[in-house]
């Protein structure tokens, strides 16, 4: 961080005196700032302090009370320039290329503003008091890239910078709302699956209105459980209301309170108790989705009614299973092949409901993602249930994203994948996770549009800001763009979101590989393999920061422990294969490359642009060879 004194010079020459006071006044208010957030004051440069922080949002927190005491002193005006990158200490100084970056940022800032770059934006998408807005694409003096600007809005105040006085904000719409997890009353935690089910159908029904804003479900889930004032929720999510709720299942009887509050002053626009028998509750979620747009004073076209009322199912028994079969879907890891059951039972129960199926297929791309069973074993399932889903409901989503992927990850047929992958972002523009697979998966994996990749997996945080999942998409296609350092900061924010996200906690060590801190990646895998029951990504991620290290012994060893782990159950060849690229072990690296595709691991794809396939794979010919067979564009 460094700030600057604005008109310093100019004032020495008119009064030198009054000069030296007010750059006192300067420092002695900045250093205890500086010292409260965690900070290092490195040295004075003229007017102006250069001080360091251990993360962006510490630096950006000090330099919005440093010049908020400065607005309020009114003596004079700071310049603050904030920038997050590797440096190095050296006698008690601080050099590197984020220094000079800082500098240059600091230079440009407008009297009394904090401009900071994109690296620094993306370490605040966690602080949600902190509004940002873009300045400008600059071109800084020795600097290479064009650096993306933003300013730090000070105490909701209109932006320094804009002579139109528009505000960085998230902007709360009228018409708009959160869902929040009903509240399990029932003395049994395995109902917990029923809330969740209950408030994630209610917005799939409500997400059909084109008027009205809808925070996605992973954002909503994030205050399950938690007392967080109704303020708090409505400015995290840029909502003006929220539906909450609570339900007590008994047998054949269900009990559930539902209440839509204003989030401004805390008022009860409508709440409402049902005690029905179970059979009535797609009954009870019509009356409540009906209910908000009546308050809400949305007019709705006929074919958004429709929607809105359109139940999939009559049957309560296919109904709760894919209720079950989702809340296990969206815990990942060991809890997939549960979720694999539940859709089976449902799709059992009532082979009609388009939603089993788009789940069905859907969590069976996860069984070989995860590396539960090869691809051959799942992709006709994959295939069948899609196109079940799509006969069923031909504006379902779902069966178009699920099919997307199945083109995508196993059949490599790019031009379907990618038209259906467009469909069901059509179909559902809120639909996050689309967004962020068709950038991850296909624009960067596969066509190596990398521009476009961020573009669409930004879009995906944005439909759904507080998913730790969608943050860990995004961190994927900013290492697979080679952005290790903005990749970093946006696993950490996953991380943040969810202290057990796998893949949240898998690309921290990923992009610490490549911006060699092969040290901290090897504790974070370390990390992940104790919360993970040694998952064989994670042992593939300890190999490859042992091997960057220089660790060969110790990466030896937990490849034997790789290969040893076939006993219990398969293996993912993909990442096999390369983890043997990384001992040098080329031959037998393309041994499981060669089972990779036979067995159409979906991993494969991301073969082609990921930086942890190593130069020496990348230089065989056999590699050429089999980028030619997969048929990448």
């Amino acid at each position: 961080m460094f700030t600057d004194m604005v008109g310093y010079t100019a004032l020495m020459g008119r009064d030198e005196k009054k000069a030296f006071s007010l750059l006192q006044k300067s420092r002695d208010l900045q250093k205890p700032v500086i010292e409260e957030y965690r900070g290092r004051w490195i040295k004075e440069l003229g007017d102006g302090v250069l001080a360091s922080f251990t993360n962006g949002a510490d630096a950006v927190q000090a330099s919005i009370v440093i010049q908020n005491k400065c607005a309020a002193a009114g003596e004079f005006e700071l310049r603050i320039g904030i920038h997050q990158g590797d440096v190095v200490f050296e006698s008690g100084d601080v050099f590197g290329d984020a220094v000079n970056i800082a500098s240059r940022i600091q230079a440009i800032a407008v009297p009394g503003g904090v401009y900071i770059s994109e690296a620094v934006r993306f370490n605040l998408t966690s602080q949600y008091h902190i509004t940002t807005r873009f300045v400008k694409t600059e071109i800084l003096k020795n600097v290479k890239e064009p650096l993306n600007i933003y300013e730090v809005v000070l105490n909701g105040a209109e932006s320094k910078s804009d002579p139109s006085g528009a505000k960085d904000r998230t902007q709360t719409i009228e018409k708009s709302i959160a869902v929040l997890p009903f509240v399990n009353m029932s003395n049994d935690p395995e109902q917990e699956y029923f809330g969740d089910g209950i408030a994630e159908e209610l917005i799939n029904s409500l997400v059909h209105i084109k008027s009205l804003k809808i925070a996605g479900r992973t954002s909503s889930a994030q205050f399950k459980g938690k007392q967080v004032d109704l303020k708090e929720i409505g400015r995290r999510l840029g909502v003006a209301h929220v539906l909450e709720g609570s339900i007590r299942k008994q047998g054949n009887r269900v009990r559930i309170t539902a209440q839509l509050i204003s989030v401004q002053d805390g008022f009860h626009l409508w709440s409402e108790k049902f005690d029905r028998d179970i059979q009535d509750i797609f009954a009870i979620q019509d009356e409540i989705a009906l209910a908000i747009t009546e308050q809400l004073r949305i007019t709705l076209l006929d074919k958004e009614r429709e929607n809105l009322v359109n139940n999939a199912t009559q049957n309560t028994e296919a109904y709760e299973l894919v209720l079950k079969g989702r809340f296990y879907m969206n815990r990942r890891g060991s809890a997939i092949p549960v979720a694999v059951k539940y859709f089976e039972q449902a799709i059992a129960a009532d082979p009609n409901y388009a939603l089993a199926h788009s789940g069905y297929s859907w969590t069976n791309y996860l069984v070989a993602f995860y590396g539960y069973a090869p691809g051959t074993a799942v992709l006709r399932k994959m295939e069948e249930s899609a196109e079940k889903a799509i006969k069923l409901d031909g504006e379902l989503a779902e069966g178009f994203f699920a099919l997307a992927n199945y083109y995508a990850a196993f059949v490599w047929d790019w031009d379907k994948s990618q038209k259906a992958y467009l469909k069901a972002m059509q179909l559902n523009p809120k639909f996050a996770q689309a967004f962020s697979i068709y950038g991850m998966g296909y624009l960067c994996w596969i066509k190596g549009q990398f521009e476009e990749a961020e573009n669409l997996s930004r879009a995906g945080i944005k439909a759904d800001p507080l998913s730790a999942v969608d943050h860990a998409d995004f961190a994927w296609t900013l290492y697979g763009c080679g952005k290790f350092e903005e990749g970093l900061a946006m696993a950490r924010m996953g991380v943040e979101l969810d202290g057990n996200s796998f893949l949240s906690h898998r690309l921290v060590g990923l992009c610490l590989i490549e911006l060699n801190r092969t040290e901290e990646a090897i504790a974070v895998f370390e990390h992940l393999l104790s919360i993970s029951q040694r998952h064989q990504h994670a042992l593939c991620g300890l190999i490859w920061a042992h091997c960057r290290n220089g660790n060969l012994i110790q990466a030896q060893a937990v490849f034997e422990e790789l290969l040893l782990s076939k006993k219990h159950g398969y293996v993912v060849p993909f990442y096999t294969g390369v983890s043997a690229a990384h001992l040098n072990r080329l031959d037998l690296a393309f041994e499981y490359l060669e089972q990779a595709f036979a067995d159409r691991d979906p991993a494969l794809i991301q073969i082609k642009y990921n930086a942890f396939v190593p130069a020496s794979l990348k230089e065989d010919p056999r590699f050429s060879d089999l980028l030619k067979r997969i048929g990448f564009p």
